[in-house]
């Protein structure tokens, strides 16, 4: 009991301590696991201005534009493109909400009828926009597609915005003037001349090598001028690529398989029969290409002209007689065996008008396309069976119904175009048929009412089989590249990196000053996974890690860690180095100049006193000498007779005298000179205005942090 009433006692003492170790044992967790400190910094790409760019939503929008933009455009393009719309938002909003300046409901009516004025599907009869089928349309896609209703709401987004940043600009273009005082300041920089004589003692006098430049002048200027060598962080590599490439044992395999195609085979190597037809021989050529050769080029019926053949072989090919073939022969990474299946005629060139009907999942189809491909194609023969009794009717149907915009402009009409332009299915239709037809043809864009005006130039065109093997490497030659690639991967890790691949005759290449958010390593593209690798905190200076790229290996190896801040010295030297042995060399001549007249100085310095004509400082060249700002600045602070002291210009050491001062012609009103100078405030503000926000805006930009990329 005693004990009992002594915990009693000291109860608030001993919740104290019991708080004070759970705290203890919290706080050592987080910074054991650093994570949860950063779990904001974690799910934000960047902050702009104090607006957070959450990691969902701006995954989200990569996600709809790389639909968008389609399997070419890396991941990272997409990615930075989406950055620099978020960034121009974000920058862009911070000055809206200062201005309190919105787009309301009654502004983005006005904003989409001007946008949707041409869409025929927003137009009632007479041909102006209808804003009730605008209000059917966003029901309808509401009701039946909310990724269609996603994309919608997008673009008035994206309307919105536009009409914003127009707004904007509109108010500081509204803001800017010039005045009678610039415009007249205008007119005498312009018009102001004077003529000088002047004595040029170049720089390039003075040889490089007896001016010294050190590593802490070098280190001194980048410090003066911080601002100009600021740098974000980067890595230096170096790696050696082991390609997959066939060997000369390789090609002379798959060279030996097409010749069993062109001569037959009737009994193997072993003596079990197994008839093999001569390619020659052969009557159904797809087939026998596609199938019994397992061709990596698929059979292809086009008819081709002598300029579509492979140059080397054109004319070998050209010139076979039907059924006769050619090869093997080598063309772009295969070898080949051809064959000269048919020969006929067809023109080079047409003219054809055509309807686009696009329908559901067509290539290249808007959001607003809603017809299934069944509905496609009776509307297209709908329109097809009208056009036969009448084709008067072609004009009007392509502005209603066709969604080609490349053609609407022109009735649906493409000009004379060659052979091979446009896709399989309709090239056949039109240059297979005659002037005048008039049918529907299927394409991956939808269904085109396709009439053939004209057709010319008859020639020549020959239906060619090839069966083709890509020239690869055998599994044998791919052992060994990985076995080459494994020996030299732990053998530099054991040894000097350099060293090794010197002994093996491989060719080391560095890469310096990668960025964190860089894609490509020169020469061997896309490779995002060695730059994330290379700026992973634990890899450390001299780790060797391998990668698998296209085509083979690429051992890399980390070379140098640099951090954000200034320019290193030796970085900076190729910038520098010119500016400060300038500087040494304008001070050697004053050292020695001692004459006060431009003949004497002339005379000191072997030169001569030369002479330039109505400079201005508008344009502040002289002739004989080049751009110097600084001289014909000079120049104009001078009295008519007066003789300036040394001036360290761009190309030399000057001493001038001014011979002659011509005042502008004065006028009696400035405006025309001051609304040029309005107007060249103005046209500066689209291209300079966005981005002196953006450097005005604070940018936290945390992507490598997240690891988006």
């Amino acid at each position: 009991m005693a004990v009992l009433n002594k915990i009693r006692q000291r109860s608030l003492f001993l919740i104290l301590i019991i708080a004070l170790a759970l705290f203890s044992f919290v706080l050592a967790d987080l910074f054991k696991n650093s994570d949860a400190l950063t779990a904001k910094s974690q799910n934000i790409v960047a902050t702009i201005n104090g607006k957070d760019i959450t990691r969902e939503d701006f995954l989200q929008k990569v996600e709809n534009l790389q639909r968008q933009m389609g399997p070419n455009a890396t991941n990272t393009q997409v990615m930075n493109r989406v950055w620099e719309d978020e960034v121009r938002q974000a920058v862009m909003e911070t000055q809206y909400e200062k201005l309190g300046i919105s787009v309301e409901k009654d502004q983005m009516r006005d904003l989409l009828k001007t946008s949707l004025a041409s869409s025929p599907e927003f137009l009632n009869e007479a041909g102006l926009f209808d804003e009730n089928k605008l209000n059917e349309y966003i029901a309808n896609l509401k009701e039946t597609s909310q990724a269609a209703y996603q994309s919608w709401v997008s673009y008035e987004k994206q309307v919105a915005a536009n009409a914003l940043q127009q707004n904007y600009f509109n108010l500081v273009k509204a803001g800017l003037t010039g005045t009678l005082a610039e415009g007249e300041l205008e007119h005498k920089l312009e018009g102001n001349k004077v003529d000088i004589k002047y004595v040029q003692v170049a720089y390039s006098s003075i040889p490089d090598s007896i001016v010294e430049v050190t590593k802490s002048d070098i280190s001194k200027y980048i410090n003066d001028n911080k601002k100009q060598f600021k740098v974000d962080a980067s890595r230096d590599i170096r790696f050696v690529e082991f390609k997959e490439v066939a060997s000369v044992e390789d090609e002379n395999a798959i060279k030996a398989e097409l010749e069993t195609y062109v001569n037959g085979r009737f009994v193997d190597e072993t003596g079990r029969k197994d008839t093999l037809v001569a390619f020659s021989k052969v009557k159904n050529n797809e087939d026998y290409i596609n199938l019994r050769a397992s061709s990596d080029l698929k059979f292809n019926g086009s008819f081709l002209f002598k300029s579509s053949l492979p140059p080397t072989v054109a004319d070998s090919i050209f010139n076979l007689n039907e059924e006769e073939v050619y090869g093997p022969f080598k063309d772009n990474g295969y070898y080949k065996v051809s064959k000269l299946i048919a020969v006929k005629q067809i023109p080079d060139s047409a003219k054809v008008r055509h309807i686009l009907i696009p329908f559901l999942g067509a290539q290249s189809a808007s959001p607003e396309v809603t017809q299934t491909e069944a509905q496609a194609k009776k509307t297209a023969d709908s329109l097809l069976n009208v056009l036969k009794s009448n084709r008067s009717k072609f004009s009007e149907f392509v502005t209603e119904f066709s969604s080609d915009q490349g053609s609407i402009a022109n009735e649906g009409r493409y000009d004379w175009h060659p052979y091979n332009t446009m896709v399989p299915e309709f090239n056949d239709f039109e240059f297979n048929g005659k002037v005048g037809d008039l049918g529907v043809v299927k394409t991956i864009f939808g269904f085109h009412i396709i009439e053939i005006e004209g057709q010319k130039d008859k020639k020549k065109a020959v239906q060619i089989g090839t069966i083709a093997r890509k020239i690869e490497p055998s599994e044998a030659s791919s052992n060994k590249v990985f076995r080459d690639a494994s020996n030299f991967e732990i053998n530099a890790g054991n040894g000097d990196f350099e060293a090794v691949a010197k002994e093996n005759n491989y060719v080391v290449r560095p890469v310096n000053g990668i960025k964190a958010l860089d894609e490509s390593i020169p020469g061997v593209g896309n490779q995002r996974p060695i730059v994330r690798w290379a700026f992973e905190d634990e890899a450390e200076v001299g780790d060797i890690k391998r990668f698998n790229i296209p085509g083979g290996y690429l051992i890399a190896q980390l070379v140098a860690k640099h951090k954000e801040g200034l320019m290193s010295v030796e970085d900076a030297t190729a910038t520098v180095l010119p500016i400060i042995r300038k500087e040494k060399k304008a001070k050697l001549i004053r050292d020695r100049v001692t004459a006060t007249t431009l003949e004497d100085l002339a005379a000191a310095e072997n030169t001569t006193v030369k002479t330039a004509t109505a400079i201005n400082m508008k344009t502040p060249t002289i002739s004989g000498a080049g751009r110097e700002p600084l001289v014909v600045g000079a120049a104009f602070g001078l009295n008519e007779g007066e003789t300036s002291k040394l001036i360290d210009g761009a190309n030399g050491v000057y001493m001038i005298q001014v011979t002659k001062v011509t005042p502008a012609v004065a006028l009696d009103n400035y405006q025309a000179a001051a609304n040029r100078v309005e107007q060249q405030k103005i046209s500066v503000v689209n291209s300079k205005l966005y981005n002196a926000l953006k450097e005005a805006s604070e940018i936290e930009d945390n992507r490598a942090k997240t690891q988006i990329q």
